[in-house]
């Protein structure tokens, strides 16, 4: 079984990551108890992109390029 997602998919799951809080922004005071919880989907979200051969990093400037500075190297 592979874990390639269709491209469809795959896209959607780029822009559903764009909306995700980053890990560091994830405290237990703004989300109680659940922020382990919340850390862990973020994490799964983040494999399966990187198991698509996606940098979750790069993510953002290729759904919003308008919204991203230019690389400096």
């Amino acid at each position: 079984m592979s874990d390639k997602l269709h491209p469809d998919a795959l896209q959607a799951l780029k822009i559903a990551f764009n909306y995700m809080p980053k890990a560091i922004e994830v405290t237990k005071y703004e989300y109680g108890e659940h922020y382990k919880v919340v850390l862990e989907h973020i994490e799964t979200v983040k494999e399966m992109l990187l198991l698509n051969d996606i940098d979750p990093e790069e993510v953002y400037g290729e759904i919003n390029p308008e919204h991203t500075p230019n690389s400096s190297y």
